[in-house]
């Protein structure tokens, strides 16, 4: 049976300081990770502190920017990297964006993980290493009220299996991963998407949860992210993740 033990090992998750993140850095916690977690937002990173104890170490900084992957895998030295962190998209349809709205998911989301996935394979991480980058379902279906968003998603896919295909190249014994967790209200982004799209269709929130299905919880998203990492069994590129869990994707 897969070991659920991560004691004595070192995880860093980004955009750690809520929503999917404070729920990923949570399940690390559980399974016994040292987490380090990353955010622009001290206070939040501050009550997800004293949530989880000395176990949890915050650190206050931006992590798309030009610096901040490389300054932080040569401090931390992590042996678990999830890549969670990204902007939330203006929810219009198309012709209500500019380019700026439109391409912000490639600034942020996709420009963080080609960051850190190239800091990952250059220093490199050491053999053994996981890396998980947290895409969306929208990446196969489209999400027309988010501007750039589901391309963005898509292209962390893509970055993700090219990561992967240069660590095996270079027998570096790193795995990467990509979950593409469905939409939710559980995130203040999913929310907001869950509003525009009801609105869309004419169904109030409720009405439209209803028709959706069951609804992916934060709790449910560590889990699956804290079983991806310590159970080898799951050995393809990409996971699609609902409510019934990680099913790998088309």
């Amino acid at each position: 049976m897969p070991t659920t033990d991560l004691t004595g090992t070192t995880a860093l998750v980004t955009g750690a300081s809520r929503g999917f993140g404070s729920g990923i850095a949570a399940a690390l916690s559980k399974a016994g990770a040292r987490v380090v977690g990353v955010a622009r937002n001290h206070d939040q990173l501050q009550r997800l502190q004293t949530e989880l104890g000395d176990s949890f170490v915050p650190v206050t900084a931006d992590a798309a920017g030009p610096v901040t992957a490389g300054q932080l895998i040569d401090a931390y030295r992590p042996a678990i990297l999830v890549l969670n962190a990204g902007a939330a998209p203006l929810t219009r349809p198309i012709q209500q964006h500019t380019w700026q709205t439109f391409s912000q998911n490639w600034d942020v989301d996709v420009q963080h993980v080609f960051r850190w996935v190239r800091e990952a394979l250059l220093t490199p991480l050491d053999p053994g290493s996981t890396v998980i980058t947290v895409s969306s379902g929208a990446a196969l279906r489209g999400s027309p009220l988010s501007g750039g968003y589901a391309g963005a998603k898509a292209a962390i896919r893509f970055i993700t299996a090219y990561a992967a295909d240069e660590a095996d190249r270079a027998a570096l014994d790193i795995r990467f991963r990509c979950v593409l967790p469905q939409l939710t209200p559980a995130t203040s982004l999913g929310l907001t998407g869950v509003a525009a799209y009801a609105a869309r269709q004419g169904v109030d929130v409720a009405r439209y949860l209803e028709m959706a299905g069951p609804t992916l919880t934060i709790e449910q998203v560590g889990t699956a992210i804290s079983n991806l990492v310590t159970d080898p069994s799951h050995d393809r590129p990409a996971y699609l993740l609902t409510p019934a869990g990680l099913t790998p994707a088309p």
